[in-house]
């Protein structure tokens, strides 16, 4: 074993997680939602703190602890708050803009779940999005890591980022009249959203300032803001450097919150890498090239049984699925009161393509459809949308990862959206609607107010940072294992490399490899020598 230089004093998810999982892939549905998210030209420093802006009333602020009951968002969370009973809550104060910290602030919903044993100090987790509802993945990440010794060794701290479910001000772009699964634009989470109007985007924006804090708040929910907020919070913990693990769209932020404060890091895990070279078009496609694969592989499961819908032969699986699923654009199918268009049961079977245990819901749901029922579909496209299942109340989750991502990536041309369509059919044939992609459209986020932007390339030449863990899933169905490597070298982190398919491992009960090296690393700053590799 070869022990790691540490960079100051120690301080002081979910895959195959049965139910569990449903909070995780609320989390990790960024690629899903981002076809249309937006930016402005580079301005790094844009709503970022100059060496002349005192935070030092942040940082010596004490957080409250308290019961967990009111930071519920919707009947849900109250559902699954309990999974840790011994849970606390609290508010962090930060500035709504980094660059105006004397203004106007945001509070941050944290929650801390005590260390079974003697506490190292803390290790803050976020479990994916933009958007991830963080409260309720922690409490539901800490029964599955109840046999770990990272929860033996370190207090599990959790929060809702900037702009998310209990955080305020959230965001929230809702009707009054109760948007539900199919309705919204910003929902359109497995297909390219229909060609919208400048009347169409500013609208959007104006209803979604006016529910969420107003314009000032929209501009401030991006990445770079909300690496702000963590190092804020690690002061406020008391910690000289962070602990840190990251899963999904967590490794994108964590690689920011390496790249703007790489000194105070101890020890980052980055689990499912997004790759940090690739603008927005080109990590889409990749991402979706990366469905198509997993659907395959789910297909060729699915052949393996007398009664699959897709059939036995390969070269017809595609063209199967869109037999099945193609006709809900014109005659939608009932389901649980609604209805089910083609759009929200690509999201649902994009939704299950997560991870393997899902796999039968999507065979079932299409048997459903086949047989005029859109039920197990619905739920599928629910869960991974932020929706309550029997009910139109929204954890925020599709607003929230929209208005992150209209912060944080490329402003995208009609021509570039027509361009993406073409592209993502051809790369990921099962998505295609078999209607005209060339239509022009407007960029849904093109009048979203911002202060600054994530930049691609992101964390490049990064001086300072300690050694660091990137894990990657060869099947990885949203972040592809390729992301996961060019992240390691950007970092110069080790990366271990997991044979299987899903999306995120770390301390999820499915590999005791990866569990053992991923522990190892925090606790004792440990990793073993040369190329690792475990299996699912």
């Amino acid at each position: 074993m070869r022990r790691l230089p540490a960079s100051g004093p120690a301080a002081p998810p979910l895959s195959r997680r049965s139910h569990l999982r449903r909070a995780a892939a609320l989390a990790i549905s960024a690629a899903l939602v981002a076809v249309l998210a937006a930016c402005t030209p580079p301005t790094p420093s844009a709503g970022e703190p100059s060496a002349a802006v005192s935070l030092d009333r942040f940082h010596a602020q004490d957080l409250t602890w308290e019961d967990c009951a009111d930071y519920a968002v919707t009947s849900l969370d109250e559902q699954y708050f309990p999974l840790a009973p011994d849970a606390e809550c609290a508010r962090l104060e930060v500035p709504l803009d980094y660059s105006e910290p004397e203004g106007d602030t945001a509070s941050v919903a944290v929650v801390r779940i005590a260390a079974r044993g003697e506490s190292m100090g803390s290790l803050l987790y976020n479990p994916g999005g933009p958007g991830g509802p963080g409260l309720l993945t922690t409490m539901a990440a800490s029964v599955t890591l109840a046999e770990s010794q990272i929860t033996e060794r370190f207090d599990l701290i959790g929060f809702d980022p900037r702009g998310v479910g209990a955080s305020e001000p959230a965001i929230d772009c809702y009707s009054d009249d109760g948007t539900t699964a199919g309705d919204a634009v910003f929902e359109r989470l497995g297909t390219i959203a229909p060609a919208l109007t400048a009347a169409d985007t500013r609208a959007l924006v104006e209803r979604c300032a006016d529910g969420s804090g107003g314009m000032n708040a929209l501009a401030n929910v991006g990445t770079r803001t909300t690496a702000n907020d963590m190092d804020v919070l690690r002061a406020v913990l008391g910690e000289e450097q962070l602990n840190f693990l990251g899963q999904s769209y967590g490794s994108r932020l964590g690689s920011v919150y390496a790249e703007q404060f790489p000194e105070n890091v101890r020890a980052m895990i980055l689990d499912g890498a997004f790759d940090p070279t690739l603008e927005q078009q080109d990590r889409l496609i990749s991402s979706y090239a990366g469905f198509q694969a997993t659907f395959d592989t789910m297909a060729a499961s699915c052949a393996t049984q007398p009664d699959c819908p897709l059939g036995a032969d390969p070269a017809s699986w595609t063209s199967a699925f869109h037999d099945i699923i193609r006709p809900l654009a014109d005659e939608p199918v009932p389901a649980r009161g609604e209805e089910l268009t083609f759009e929200v049961a690509l999201s649902g079977v994009m939704g299950g393509l997560y991870s393997p245990d899902a796999w039968p819901r999507i065979i079932a749901g299409l048997h459903e459809v086949q047989a005029g029922r859109g039920d197990e579909l619905l739920e599928l496209a629910y869960g991974i949308g932020g929706l309550e299942v029997d009910g139109d109340a929204s954890d925020g989750t599709a607003e929230a990862l929209m208005s992150i991502n209209c912060v944080d990536e490329n402003v995208l041309s009609p021509d570039d959206l027509a361009q993406l369509r073409a592209d993502t059919y051809a790369r990921a044939p099962f998505m295609d609607p078999g209607t005209d992609v060339t239509e022009a459209a407007r960029d849904k986020c093109a009048d979203w107010p911002r202060t600054g932007e994530l930049g691609v390339p992101y964390a490049t030449d990064v001086e300072g940072l300690p050694a660091t863990l990137v894990v990657s899933i060869t099947g990885d169905p949203t972040t592809p294992h390729a992301g996961g490597i060019r992240l390691a070298e950007s970092l110069g982190s080790t990366l271990l490399t997991v044979e299987g398919e899903g999306h995120t491992v770390v301390s999820s009960g499915a590999s005791p490899c990866v569990d053992e090296i991923a522990a190892a690393y925090l606790i004792d700053l440990e990793l073993p020598e040369g190329e690792l590799s475990c299996t699912l």
